[in-house]
């Protein structure tokens, strides 16, 4: 319960400090590529039900709704600014709606697409699914996308069975870091 509000009372305040750069990034996303803003990616939450989770849109309206990961060319499909903003996480910002929406937290399992079939079964098994996922999390930051999927589900379930506010701190304080760092982003 004291995750939530916190969780809450952060993601506003970020909304309301970051107002003017998100406007700024939006009209940037408009005017570079023909589509909407926002791309809204069905996307495995709390005991598997689907969500919308919500980024600025960095790739093409016509990209084959899968993991970036799994292109052999990821290039063709991003928007002029696509690359810039993935670069540095600021796609993923939109998701501060997700977690006033109470859809995500800033720190747990990131959300599986509605079609990682082998990710969902696994991370169901390991109870992994019963955590509410977040914007970066534990597996995030021993990885990211460079993680085979058992591998990814034990750093899930090691934070499904250690999780506490010191976890989550570090957490997010080695997020920001690999941000700053653009480590772990491939395009």
């Amino acid at each position: 319960m004291i995750k939530r509000v916190v969780d809450v009372i952060i993601a506003v305040l970020l909304l309301i400090c970051l107002s003017l750069p998100l406007i700024i990034l939006a009209v940037i996303i408009k005017f570079s590529s023909r589509g909407p803003v926002l791309y809204r990616s069905d996307r495995v939450g709390k005991n598997n039900k689907i969500f919308k989770m919500y980024k600025f849109r960095t790739m093409r309206t016509d990209t084959p709704p899968v993991a970036t990961h799994l292109f052999k060319e990821v290039n063709q499909y991003l928007t002029p600014v696509g690359s810039f903003l993935r670069s540095f996480s600021l796609d993923e910002l939109p998701q501060l709606f997700n977690i006033v929406s109470g859809e995500m937290t800033f720190v747990g399992p990131r959300p599986a697409l509605f079609n990682q079939d082998d990710l969902i079964k696994l991370r169901t098994k390991k109870d992994v699914h019963t955590l509410i996922p977040g914007v970066t999390g534990w597996a995030q930051v021993n990885g990211r996308d460079e993680l085979p999927i058992p591998v990814k589900v034990e750093f899930d379930e090691y934070y499904l069975k250690n999780k506490n506010l010191i976890l989550d701190v570090k957490i997010i304080l080695l997020t920001i870091s690999k941000v700053i760092r653009k480590e772990g982003v491939k395009h």
